[in-house]
């Protein structure tokens, strides 16, 4: 791709990565651009808007002493401050593309702070960041959400804030199906749904997550961020295994599998594995 205007048309090195992939071609594809140095926010933007993934990232040498790597998130409107399978496919693709081995913990520098990643059998496994908010969510938004989600108020066993950078607020239904069985909803929140597997299930929760786009409500394949909030809720509050795991994407035909485990420090790790796609060189 040759951009008039832009900083050069150098080729970097490109990766497609699927995240939190099962058979091939299963999970959230993420764009990543290495050697990012030189490029302008403008035109990182625009890139990412060209891509027309759910997010884009752009690797940087870190900033801040003990981080491996700096990236730099941009979904096709905005960047944001951090994002799940963006930080494993990042991590992936950085590690992908080293001659030394790779160490068993990794720290990657996002404009959240510094996020712990570490080598699993499935793959690789984030660290959760902090929640910004968090606790229960008041009756007018809880009612606000049954009417976005086409539910009563009585469908919704539990609501709470999840919010670790990207907004999330996210319902707890009865069920896995009752999950699978909401409409694309309405309305500017990123919301999350998480319903439980009943026993003997190959997965204990499904979830599926909606946000605003300019073109529309859109639904996220599988999304480490929302998984991470969830885990702190729902781990926190007894009503899920300190191990559990995560199907997602079942309703846009993907095929998500999260893992989720609290170590006994108390630190959740979101975990999942990445393939690289496709792989070889943009001009930007």
């Amino acid at each position: 791709m040759t951009t008039s205007g832009t900083t050069g048309s150098s080729p970097r090195r490109f990766a497609q990565i699927d995240v939190f992939a099962g058979p091939a071609c299963s999970g959230n594809p993420l764009a990543v651009v290495l050697d990012a140095e030189g490029l302008t926010d403008d035109l990182m933007q625009r890139f990412a808007r060209w891509t027309n993934l759910s997010e884009t990232t752009f690797l940087l040498p870190p900033t801040q002493p003990g981080a491996d790597y700096r990236v730099r998130i941009f979904t096709p409107s905005g960047e944001l401050p951090f994002a799940g399978h963006p930080t494993l496919g990042s991590c992936h693709a950085w590690a992908s593309g080293r001659p030394e081995p790779v160490p068993d913990r990794i720290v990657q520098e996002c404009a959240a702070g510094l996020v712990e990643v570490r080598t699993t059998a499935a793959g690789y496994a984030f660290a959760a960041p902090p929640l910004l908010r968090s606790g229960p969510v008041d009756r007018q938004l809880r009612d606000e959400l049954a009417a976005a989600l086409g539910l009563s108020p009585d469908d919704i066993r539990d609501a709470q804030w999840v919010d670790n950078g990207p907004g999330w607020v996210a319902a707890l239904l009865d069920s896995a199906q009752a999950v699978l069985d909401v409409p694309l909803p309405s309305g500017p929140l990123k919301v999350g749904i998480v319903g439980p597997h009943p026993p003997g299930a190959p997965y204990d929760f499904e979830v599926r997550a909606f946000f605003p786009e300019s073109s529309g409500v859109i639904e996220d394949p599988v999304t480490g961020s929302l998984n991470a909030g969830i885990a702190q809720w729902l781990i926190g509050t007894g009503q899920a295994l300190e191990h559990y795991t995560v199907h997602q994407g079942t309703a846009v035909g993907a095929d998500g599998r999260v893992v989720i485990d609290r170590d006994r420090d108390g630190t959740i790790w979101v975990g999942g594995a990445a393939v690289t796609r496709i792989q070889g060189e943009v001009r930007l």
